[in-house]
């Protein structure tokens, strides 16, 4: 947006950045209609009558018209903006990793035995590594839980490597004390079996 001071003091000026601006907003509805088609048109397609029985390289066909035309958008407002201002970064998304400011607890679980069935003794040629969430009360902090892998250098017998411990929620982030944190005895617990007879 232009501040009072970047606008010229002549009349002609103004007129011809007034006349810019406005058929910069034609070819930005214009455009706005044409990707609304598109749009539509990929809906039909996708989610209309007898999807199932359409072709699915017409999928992409209507895909990579809506590519073009969001490219061509792009193109054109990169060069329609007034001080050609660079655009901001969108925020990167965190999934699944833990912030590094937490204390981390490391357990290490080994297999029960080292030696492999030849004879020979394993040695670790790698290790699974996930990190939960688990809280002391009013601290949080990063449970890691290391499992090394072992191989046996004498044969090709295969890899030894302790289970992973149990979890209360399978491939969740929380360990049990958050889960326990949010529910007390007083909480009523509803489940549609508990009336029924059990046969």
């Amino acid at each position: 947006m232009l501040d009072a001071a970047d606008l010229p003091d002549d009349i002609a000026a103004l007129k011809a950045m007034l006349i810019a601006a406005q058929a910069r907003e034609v070819r930005k509805d214009d455009r706005i209609e044409r990707l609304e088609k598109l749009v539509a048109a990929f809906k039909q397609a996708a989610f209309g009558r007898k999807s199932e029985k359409a072709d699915p390289d017409q999928f992409d066909l209507a895909l990579e018209d809506l590519e073009t035309a969001i490219a061509a958008i792009h193109a054109e407002d990169q060069a329609d903006s007034p001080l050609g201002k660079p655009q901001p970064k969108p925020r990167a998304v965190n999934r699944g990793s833990l912030p590094a400011h937490l204390p981390r607890v490391e357990e290490i679980i080994e297999p029960e035995s080292l030696i492999c069935a030849c004879g020979g003794g394993l040695h670790c040629i790698g290790e699974d590594v996930s990190e939960r969430l688990d809280v002391i009360p009013v601290q949080f902090r990063v449970i890691v839980t290391r499992r090394p892998k072992y191989a046996c250098r004498s044969c090709t017998d295969g890899v030894a490597q302790a289970a992973a411990p149990a979890r209360l929620i399978h491939a969740g982030l929380p360990t049990e004390r958050p889960s326990r944190m949010c529910w007390s005895p007083n909480m009523p617990i509803t489940c549609r079996f508990t009336d029924r007879p059990r046969s």
